[in-house]
């Protein structure tokens, strides 16, 4: 059957009449939408609807606050109508209620130029091949353009939703690179809701002094994300697929409709390392605190050690600290960073790394602290605390070594190198390690160098081995990751 204007003319605002009782009406591609807010618009109405296909038709009725929208296709208006069985529709802050039309398609009157006009840019902007689909809004759209300034640590795909599902339904995120700018076009489930997140965020830090959001409305309304990895997400449709090279994306791990962010902490999958090089790796990976987070655990669960090299006879690295191996399972162990985004960091950097020839796992810890042993109990070791060493190095706000944190690579920086060491001293050094040192480079002042391992593993056992090394006189190599090569 056809729906025109004309049909509901006199219909009450949310009608029971026989017209409109489609309570139990059968999948159609047309959608009745009701309880609209009075000052809903047409781009607000079609914005519900598309990501999940083509909108082909909408027919608003202001004076009953309701309208209907047709999909291109059957499928979309199932998949959207299942959607919003589970996550509430809103426009404008205001739950509207959505259900099947019993009509098989809309006729409207083609006089209602706007109306048309909007369709058509959407239809335009609906071409294969489109990335990002490109609507005619008269309003703010639902997607925000994020820039992320200063940005000395990773922002990813999964912080930037635990930060703004705070303000609604975070649909969908794209991540990109642009003219050397880490950028995200993330879309909610409304305008509003973007509204909000934009005014409560713009200018605000993701991590102290650094990472700063510039946040402004993106003049597409929706985005087409064909897959679901480390770079893009559907939280609408989990069963995309990860794309070529990509890892996956487990819609049971990110907890996709959830709008507690601290629920996503503690479910995450990542990677360590064993004892010392757990407590060495995470350090030098980096510390940072997301502002506005609480509630989660700063304690990884280290699993899949080395039970050969796992001893608490280690050298203290940046913010760990303590670290408890597992009395019953020595190759776990517990590792206390001193904030819980300092644990999501280290992560995010060394999730499936290989040490000690051992691919390594980790993930949060429902503990929020590693206990120390009782007095007078010997628990053989096991256990140590490092709270009060002297050679932490991002206690200090501001400090310069924020800068210059980065994901594991064959070429490591080398710093606080003593002025009668050599070029020769220091391949000696790392060769020690066990790996073998393909290149180095002084920088001029000789207090700086880079030196570039064969693999990534042998950078990492480098490390672990040499951060904080005692090159004479107290004078302590520092050792990180480098983003260079030589």
């Amino acid at each position: 059957s056809v729906i025109s204007p004309e049909i509901l003319d006199g219909a009450p605002n949310g009608s029971d009449s026989k017209k409109l009782r489609v309570e139990e009406a059968l999948p159609s591609r047309v959608i009745h939408i009701r309880k609209l807010p009075n000052e809903a618009s047409e781009t607000e109405v079609i914005a519900l609807g598309l990501p999940f296909g083509k909108v082909t038709n909408i027919l608003t009725l202001k004076g009953k606050n309701q309208a209907f929208l047709e999909m291109g296709t059957e499928e979309a208006a199932v998949t959207m109508v299942n959607y919003y069985s589970k996550v509430t529709p809103l426009i404008r802050n205001i739950q509207v209620f959505i259900q099947y039309s019993n009509h098989k398609e809309l006729k409207t009157d083609a006089a209602n130029q706007r109306t048309q006009a909007v369709l058509q840019a959407v239809s335009a902007a609906q071409s294969p091949g489109s990335e990002v689909q490109e609507v005619l809004a008269a309003v703010s759209s639902p997607v925000l353009r994020i820039i992320i300034d200063n940005m000395f640590y990773p922002v990813t795909l999964d912080v930037l939703q635990q930060i703004f599902s705070k303000f609604g339904t975070v649909m969908k995120i794209i991540t990109f690179t642009k003219n050397n700018q880490f950028q995200a076009l993330l879309q909610f489930s409304d305008p509003v809701s973007a509204q909000q997140a934009k005014l409560a965020l713009d200018g605000q830090n993701i991590y102290n002094s650094c990472c700063t959001l510039r946040i402004d409305f993106s003049k597409l309304v929706n985005l087409n994300v064909k897959y679901n990895n480390d770079k893009s997400r559907d939280y609408t449709r989990p069963e995309l697929p990860a794309g070529d090279g990509q890892p996956s994306f487990d819609p049971t791990v990110a907890v996709a409709f959830s709008k507690d962010s601290s629920s996503l902490l503690g479910k995450i999958p990542g990677a360590l390392n064993p004892l010392s090089a757990a407590a060495a790796a995470a350090a030098a990976a980096g510390r940072v605190a997301l502002a506005g987070q609480t509630g989660s655990s700063g304690v990884l669960l280290v699993s899949n050690l080395n039970e050969e090299v796992s001893n608490t006879d280690t050298r203290v690295y940046g913010d760990v600290q303590r670290v408890k191996i597992l009395y019953n399972k020595k190759d776990s162990a517990l590792i206390q960073m001193s904030e819980s985004n300092q644990a999501q960091l280290a992560m995010s950097h060394l999730n499936g790394q290989k040490m000690y020839g051992k691919i390594i796992r980790v993930t949060l810890s429902k503990h929020q602290t590693v206990a120390l042993p009782r007095d007078g109990l010997d628990d053989q070791g096991l256990t140590k605390d490092f709270a009060n060493s002297p050679l932490h190095r991002f206690k200090k706000p501001g400090s310069k070594n924020f800068q210059n944190i980065f994901p594991p690579s064959a070429t490591l920086h080398l710093s606080n190198i003593p002025q009668d060491v050599t070029e020769d001293d220091l391949r000696l050094l790392f060769s020690n390690t066990g790996g073998t040192v393909k290149a180095f480079k002084f920088f001029q002042d000789r207090k700086m160098a880079l030196i570039q391992m064969s693999t990534v593993e042998e950078a990492i056992q480098a490390l672990i081995d040499l951060h904080n090394y005692n090159m004479g006189g107290n004078q302590h190599l520092r050792v990180s990751f480098s983003k260079s090569t030589i």
